[in-house]
């Protein structure tokens, strides 16, 4: 499966800092120090309805930390998933009439387009969880060899107990994990399971729906977890520097595949951080599928909006924080886009060297683009009362928030 094109990235005078970032597992924040190639790997859609705003801000959140890195003159290897067959994927095509492998296609082209146009920067390698099976058959094969998998009915299962450092991604206590597995595609009331958290590894074929020959498995599809720690443990190795996804994955997704693969490995953490992004609601609630309170980026790009204000608007809000997509939020965005094109169209200006060195600043300290589009914004109201003098400001201004921010001025 291929990404998307990736936009220029400027080079900036002088080089970044190390990023510090906000780690689910320790509650705090970390440095990472990575080696000259960083590593990181962001859970991808399942293609049934792409791309809403929320989608959107967390892909936002995992581009700035590839630029930070950039900026420090490292190399970045950045993995994405597409979960290109699950039930909600099936679902929706049967409720629809249409071919599930179709819809799928179709979702994930308009996916690369959304990302395209908000300048988001693709992953190496951009897998979707079927042409992945061929990897994940033999790790599931190997937790049953380890005692760490089990049969139901002819579905193979996890056991979480199998892994000593279950629970130390999401530091939920056992009724908690409970609530939030049921809510998140588990089944922790199915009969006959050895623990109620046991996450489901393969899922033996039913009828009228896909399936692939699992070898000792039997024909069947993978389960959720499992599909990333194969694609992960494939182009990452173990203890790469960030998992990277929404909220709701911290528990049980991150959670689960973290255990699936320290089992495989013995080796402790899959990841040196977790990170998660915060979620975005419309209307009082949650943006998401299920709800049906969705804003699309493709509608919005249809209406005209263009797409640097809407990354503008995602800035304008710390990745971690739960926000609310309105009116409101999008006018300010192009409102600011407004002040920043006109501010650096002039032939001059005041010095932008110490804006740089802000922008860094901000974006090194747990990604902190709010503060960010402050400093800019303090620059324009600058560049509005000052005599500048400076001509090569401008260019510095527009080069810098384009590298740092992915916003084309």
């Amino acid at each position: 499966m291929h990404a998307w094109p990736a936009s220029e990235v400027p080079a900036l005078p002088g080089q970044g800092r190390d990023l510090r970032i906000h780690d689910t597992a320790t509650g705090g924040l970390v440095t990472l120090d990575p080696g000259p190639v960083a590593r990181i790997y962001v859970c991808g859609i399942t293609p049934y309805d792409a791309t809403h705003i929320g989608h959107a801000a967390t892909y936002n959140a995992f581009d700035l930390v590839q630029r930070v890195w950039l900026d420090t003159k490292r190399q970045v290897h950045y993995v994405q998933n597409v979960t290109d067959v699950d039930d909600p994927l099936l679902e929706r095509a049967e409720r629809d009439g249409v071919d599930w492998v179709a819809l799928a296609e179709k979702e994930t082209a308009l996916f690369r387009e959304d990302m395209t146009a908000l300048r988001i920067l693709p992953p190496q390698h951009y897998i979707g969880a079927v042409e992945a099976i061929p990897g994940i058959v033999p790790l599931v094969e190997r937790l049953r060899e380890l005692g760490a998998a089990y049969e139901l009915e002819g579905d193979i299962y996890f056991s979480v107990e199998s892994d000593a450092n279950f629970g130390s991604v999401s530091n939920l206590d056992a009724a908690a994990m409970r609530l939030l597995s049921a809510e998140r595609g588990g089944d922790p009331d199915r009969p006959g399971k050895k623990n109620p958290l046991d996450p489901m590894l393969w899922m033996a074929a039913r009828e009228g729906e896909p399936s692939w020959d699992g070898a000792s498995l039997g024909r069947g599809r993978p389960g959720w977890h499992i599909e990333c720690v194969a694609i992960a443990l494939d182009h990452l190795g173990m203890g790469f520097d960030v998992q990277g996804g929404g909220s709701d994955l911290a528990f049980p997704h991150h959670e689960m595949g973290a255990s699936h693969a320290q089992v495989l490995t013995g080796e402790f953490p899959m990841a040196k951080a977790y990170v998660h992004a915060g979620m975005v609601a419309l209307h009082g609630a949650k943006m998401s599928k299920s709800k049906g309170n969705l804003v699309f980026v493709s509608q919005l790009r249809r209406d005209g909006v263009d797409p640097a204000a809407i990354r503008l608007a995602l800035l304008g809000h710390h990745y971690r924080a739960d926000w609310e997509w309105t009116d409101e939020v999008l006018q300010d965005a192009m409102a600011r886009l407004g002040r920043w094109r006109a501010a650096v169209s002039r032939p001059d200006g005041p010095s932008a060297d110490a804006l740089v060195e802000e922008i860094r600043e901000a974006l090194t300290n747990d990604l902190d683009a709010p503060a960010a589009l402050a400093a800019v914004d303090r620059w324009a109201e600058r560049q509005e009362t000052e005599d500048g003098t400076d001509t090569g400001a401008p260019g510095v201004v527009t080069r810098a928030v384009d590298a740092l921010l992915g916003v084309a001025l």
